[in-house]
């Protein structure tokens, strides 16, 4: 159990001691919280405050005689401001938790007590489009989440819903036919369909007469025509090739890769039973679903306010002319995800503009009466330093490869500068290592619903909130080990004295309560701070408290929260994908 988990039942107790049947039934003791100021202890909890009005007692007193009722032996109390009970964990208490990490593989990390199978969609990019810089966040995120998720004991299934279906598909297939030059499609193919599809898109603007040429492509496409059917096929292929390399690079793997077209034949009558159903109707000859006023007007995702009136912003699910769109796709997708899959929650990483569209199809779900935990984890955009969307010099948006080979080739002249006789072999393993953390580190120490700015010179900085900071700190603490006779050995008991040995083990011992929360709120920054703090923390007790110099019980004590360290260091960020070399 967590230290607050711990204080929070205690403090359950006290307050049933004190009030006895003044407490009211109902009343939830609200999660003790890490301090926000470390001067006035470890933890602390409002609940005093909460209770004191309803019971008739002034803050204060009641915080004051809850206080004198908590079992003392983990923390002492102190009362602060207008009531909140401030909590100081004792020293033996942070030592024997810190001891008991040691010997624990998941470092004090419990499973989940009620592990569920979730469904994480992300990535998704689209069939013969490369990635670019702005699949860095749906792919990064996601996948901390998935790797999260089964490091505290859930069923996680990882599904990329490449965008393989649709209106794109009829101009390719014209332009497979009529201009593709197959020397480039060998050569590099992913780039040789996506000029395909520009130079038919631009042609289409120019001559009227080409844009139902490409429609009756795709009608054949969906009509099951063999030579149409035989060139997506080779579209997706070579698709998934370039894309694998990405994922590759980045250490990155999907359960399944059901794209759009996997639920094609489900539309129609999926449409048919929301008609029969009366959730969805016809309007203006196409079928839509329109708010059924289960919402207030403000909540509902249906309406929008308009000259002062609340106006139906319908999802519709199939057009005029026969065709489907998302929502009638996301709303097969979830279908199969809950009846195959058997899950409990499907979660959607995909970005913020998409914030409307996923209300309305979780909302058509509540009124089919199928329910679970749908989530959009939602994230904003990456910025160039002019803080608009990040883009070449020409305009073009940033290819992720591009973005990859340039953070290992700056990354390697980092480790070149700092090893420069370290074997070519490692050199170019460690710089992997380095430039593709500093990738995704850079992107997950960002709150995920806000706007970042990418840079290069930051992401890869040896100071500050890096990845290269962070794997440098591993490096730094191995390398304490690589001086010592012998293999370390834990020691039975450890013995915190020193002000900076106590900042540094109360740290670690929040591990267990950080892992969690970052899951629990789909919120990697949550980790990615505290492994920072984490560092800090170490290298002020590097600074501040000899570790080899030292002697008895001091020195096995030191080595041992070194070797804690470095443990938590390498698993948080092993939880993002990001693997801590040993030398650097």
């Amino acid at each position: 159990m967590t230290i607050p988990n711990e204080l929070t039942e205690q403090l359950g107790t006290a307050l049933k001691a004190v009030l006895g049947d003044a407490l009211p039934s109902e009343f939830t003791v609200p999660a003790v919280s890490v301090a926000q100021d470390a001067r006035y202890g470890d933890y602390q909890s409002n609940a005093a405050m909460m209770l004191a009005k309803r019971v008739g007692m002034n803050p204060r007193e009641l915080a004051g005689k809850v206080m004198e009722a908590m079992d003392s032996s983990l923390a002492s109390t102190e009362i602060a401001g207008p009531g909140f009970i401030n909590f100081r964990i004792h020293p033996e208490c942070l030592a024997a938790r810190a001891g008991q990490m040691l010997h624990d593989e998941r470092l004090g990390v419990a499973k989940a007590a009620q592990p569920k199978t979730i469904v994480i969609d992300f990535s998704a990019p689209n069939v013969a489009k490369p990635m670019h810089v702005g699949h860095i966040r749906s792919t990064i995120i996601g996948d901390t989440l998935a790797r999260l998720a089964r490091f505290l004991g859930h069923t996680v299934i990882s599904d990329n819903h490449i965008g393989d279906w649709g209106t794109q598909f009829g101009m390719i297939l014209w332009g497979w036919k009529n201009i593709l030059d197959q020397a480039e499609l060998e050569k590099n193919p992913i780039d040789a369909l996506l000029n395909v599809y520009k130079q038919v898109n631009l042609k289409c603007k120019e001559d009227e007469t080409l844009l139902p040429l490409c429609k009756a492509e795709l009608v054949k496409l969906q009509g099951g025509d063999e030579e149409n059917l035989s060139i997506w096929n080779k579209c997706i292929a070579v698709t998934k090739t370039g894309l694998q390399k990405i994922y590759d690079q980045l250490d990155i793997h999907f359960d399944y890769w059901l794209g759009e077209s996997a639920y094609n034949d489900a539309l129609s009558p999926l449409v048919d039973k929301l008609l029969a159903d009366g959730i969805a109707r016809e309007s203006d000859g196409a079928v839509c679903v329109f708010s059924d006023g289960y919402h207030k007007p403000q909540e509902d995702p249906f309406l929008v306010q308009k000259d002062g009136e609340w106006v139906p912003v319908p999802a519709i699910i199939r057009k005029a002319d026969g065709g489907f769109l998302y929502a009638t796709t996301d709303l097969a997708t979830l279908d199969y995800r809950t009846e195959n899959f058997k899950a409990d929650a499907i979660w959607y990483v995909v970005g913020a503009p998409q914030e409307k569209h996923f209300k309305q199809i979780f909302d058509i779900e509540r009124m089919r009466g199928i329910s679970g935990d749908f989530r959009h984890v939602a994230f904003g955009s990456i910025l160039g330093k002019d803080r608009r969307p990040f883009k070449t010099r020409s305009g073009d948006t940033v290819s992720l490869q591009d973005v990859i080979d340039e953070a290992i080739e700056r990354a390697t002249k980092v480790v070149e500068e700092k090893s420069p006789d370290m074997p070519a072999d490692e050199k170019a393993a460690v710089a992997q290592a380095v430039g593709v953390g500093a990738i995704k580190f850079a992107e997950l120490s960002q709150n995920r619903l806000s706007d970042y700015i990418f840079d290069w010179d930051k992401m890869l900085a040896l100071t500050g909130d890096t990845a290269p900071y962070l794997q440098n700190s591993y490096v730094r603490v191995r390398s304490i080990f690589r001086k010592i006779d012998g293999e370390f050995t834990a020691p039975e008991t450890l013995t915190l004295s020193e002000p900076a040995e106590l900042t540094l083990a109360r740290l670690l011992v929040r591990y267990a309560e950080v892992v969690p929360a970052t899951l629990d709120d789909c919120k990697p920054n949550l980790l990615a701070a505290y492994l920072y703090e984490l560092a800090k923390a170490f290298h002020s007790f590097y600074e501040a408290c000899p570790v080899l110099r030292s002697e008895g019980e001091t020195r096995a004590t030191r080595l041992a929260l070194c070797e804690l360290t470095s443990r938590v260091l390498k698993q948080g960020m092993g939880l993002f994908g990001i693997t801590m070399p040993d030398r650097m």
